[in-house]
């Protein structure tokens, strides 16, 4: 559950729609004889977004390159005549599970693997960190750059009155801040990591105890934060931890197998034009 804020609704303006160049769509990219044009990357761009339009670009022929590699190769050894999908799969996501499974099999960690694993990284084994912490939300939405400058501003004047007055952060809250745990004073109780939005997680953890200097931007708008513990993990056991090692090293071995995999569908259905894309981002 998100506990620190509720979202903010944005709004958008009626535009007329851009009429379409006339003419085909520029071609780059290509897989053996199959073209991917500029239309396909956009439409395929909404599913790969990125602050870098460049890289949002290249994820998204590259995601349309792998995905003609195996249509290729499902179609060479007629593997949708040969599977049944199962659990709402679509026929496309049951031929490529079954192209996988035969090409690409992923060997399954041992003991002796998950103990040497633990043993050359025991340090990063630990229960999750978390943090008691309360907070000022002063929202403004993301757009809005008048109001993101207000809030920042009413959030410093307020950590500047909470640096000689820290006793009036609860009565602070309750007048300033535009999440629902104003009514707690701000308080928002243990957060673990995966608890809060990303960027509010990850500004939070990097505080140190007691009153932040700075405001915490996030998408809502600038928290005035408030830690008041902090609380390491423990270290993991090897019992503990072989559950969580077995499953990253399977994950880590399935990725380099259909990398690899993909590799050599490469050398049987030529690429053309990605690298460029890679050296333009």
């Amino acid at each position: 559950m998100r506990r620190e804020v509720h979202s903010v609704p944005t709004h958008s303006h009626d535009a007329t729609p851009a009429k379409p160049l006339p003419g085909p769509s520029p071609v780059w990219v290509q897989v053996a004889d199959t073209q991917i044009s500029e239309a396909d990357i956009a439409r395929e761009m909404q599913h790969h977004r990125a602050d870098d339009p460049h890289q949002a670009r290249f994820d998204a022929a590259r995601a349309l390159v792998v995905r003609e590699l195996l249509r290729l190769e499902i179609a060479r050894q007629r593997l949708d005549e040969q599977v049944e999908p199962v659990a709402g799969e679509t026929l496309e996501e049951a031929s490529i599970r079954l192209l996988l499974e035969r090409e690409a099999p992923v060997p399954t960690p041992d003991a002796a693997d998950c103990r040497r694993y633990f043993e050359h990284n025991h340090a990063r084994l630990h229960r999750p960190d978390r943090i008691r912490v309360r907070h000022i939300l002063l929202a403004a939405q993301p757009t809005d750059i008048e109001a993101r400058a207000s809030a920042r501003a009413t959030g410093e004047r307020l950590i500047g009155e909470l640096g000689g007055h820290p006793e009036r952060f609860t009565e602070f809250a309750q007048r300033y801040s535009a999440c629902p745990s104003k009514d707690q004073g701000g308080e928002l109780g243990w957060v673990e990591r995966g608890d809060t939005t990303p960027e509010f997680e990850r500004q939070l953890f990097m505080l140190e105890p007691g009153l932040a200097k700075l405001t915490v931007e996030t998408r809502y708008g600038h928290h005035v934060t408030w830690i008041d513990a902090i609380e390491r993990g423990d270290p993991l056991s090897y019992e503990e931890a072989a559950p969580r090692i077995a499953a990253y090293l399977e994950t880590q071995a399935r990725q380099n197998a259909i990398h690899q995999y993909l590799q050599l569908l490469q050398d049987r259905y030529p690429v053309h034009g990605l690298d460029d894309l890679a050296s333009a981002r």
